[in-house]
């Protein structure tokens, strides 16, 4: 099967290699029909990700059909429509059973499809802990519709999630790329008073215009300015960081309000500075981190109800042998991309 691999540094290929087989009484082999290119692949890509792998299939956004199972699985049977969550947990450690089940204690466990172990821009792939990290998708819900359940989808909901958000919040999104945007789909579930979008590129400006028009949408330059004239309190209650730059890192505290939850989904380059002297008397609750991707089955009903739709999103699509040309265009932001679907079916036997 071809498979997109992780050669060296800088260096991504697409190769042949052997189909996957169980190994685990609680693995699945899934057949691959959708998949997307993240920006996290892009950090492995540039080695920003210390813990991927050379060697290694990346990709970690993807639908399938369940080809076969181990012994040990339960909830998914050969023939199911599923979407694959970015996280693989065992469900029974300390953190699974907090519900933090990005840090499980798993070999296997946490971010490691696509990244520790064999992941998805490819033709199958085998998930370790499949009852836990398969969902299946509903009968109405299309791959399109389902495909960013198992990452940027679930990402955004969780943002949402611990930012504790209000119906009398002013909250504010910073970086309107396909991660800014599922967020703003799940913000919107929770009807805030008011959500600023903050985004630096003029035609992702006026994508959110066009596909949002309850949204206020400012760029960076503006974006103090405008929080301070729309907020009741000094600054935003709610700041959701996704964008990932200094800039943005210095904007989402700046631009929130004394006592406000700042919330960094984002994932940098390089480390980031708290400026604690600027900051004092703020007050400020910082929350970051990884994804814990335990909602995917409530992201896929929330689809299915017609409460989310990330279709829009998918604004290309390239087969699998055509992948690296996808990857050239994701990373150059040209053409108005925001994400790219890539069929796998086509080379699949």
């Amino acid at each position: 099967m071809k498979a997109l691999t992780y050669i060296s540094h800088g260096h991504f290929e697409l190769i042949e290699k052997p189909r996957p087989v169980i190994i685990d009484p609680k693995d699945a082999i899934v057949r691959v029909t959708l998949s997307s290119i993240c920006s996290s692949d892009l950090h492995i890509l540039h080695g920003s990700v210390p813990q991927a792998r050379c060697g290694i299939t990346v990709g970690h956004e993807m639908v399938g059909i369940v080809e076969s199972v181990g012994s040990g699985v339960t909830r998914v049977s050969p023939g199911d429509r599923v979407a694959v969550n970015v996280e693989t947990f065992c469900g029974e450690c300390f953190f699974c059973r907090n519900g933090w089940v990005n840090n499980c204690t798993d070999a296997n466990g946490g971010w490691a499809l696509g990244c520790r172990i064999d992941g998805g821009q490819t033709e199958y792939v085998r998930v370790p802990f499949a009852d836990n990290a398969l969902s299946p998708i509903p009968d109405t819900v299309t791959d399109d519709q389902a495909l960013f359940t198992g990452d940027i989808l679930a990402t955004g909901y969780w943002a949402v999630k611990i930012s504790e958000i209000s119906a009398d919040d002013t909250v504010l999104i910073i970086g309107a790329g396909s991660t800014g945007l599922c967020t703003l789909e799940c913000l919107r579930l929770k009807k805030p008073r008011c959500i600023i979008v903050c985004e630096k590129d003029a035609r992702r400006r006026e994508f959110v215009k066009s596909h949002y028009p309850d949204v206020t949408v400012t760029a960076p330059d503006e974006c103090l300015d405008t929080v301070m004239q729309l907020s009741e309190h000094g600054g935003a209650d709610r700041v959701i960081e996704v964008a990932g730059t200094d800039e943005t890192f210095s904007l989402a505290w700046q631009s929130a309000r004394p006592n406000a939850i700042v919330t960094i989904v984002a994932l940098y380059d390089h480390p980031q500075i708290l400026p604690l002297p600027s900051m004092y008397g703020k007050n400020l609750t910082f929350k970051t981190g990884g994804v814990d991707g335990c909602d995917c089955d409530t992201i896929l009903q929330l689809i299915a109800n017609g409460d989310i739709d990330t279709t829009h999103l998918i604004t290309h699509r390239y087969p699998l042998d055509k992948i690296q040309e996808a990857y050239t265009l994701f990373e150059s932001k040209a053409d108005g991309v925001i994400k790219i679907a890539i069929d796998s079916s086509s080379s699949c036997d």
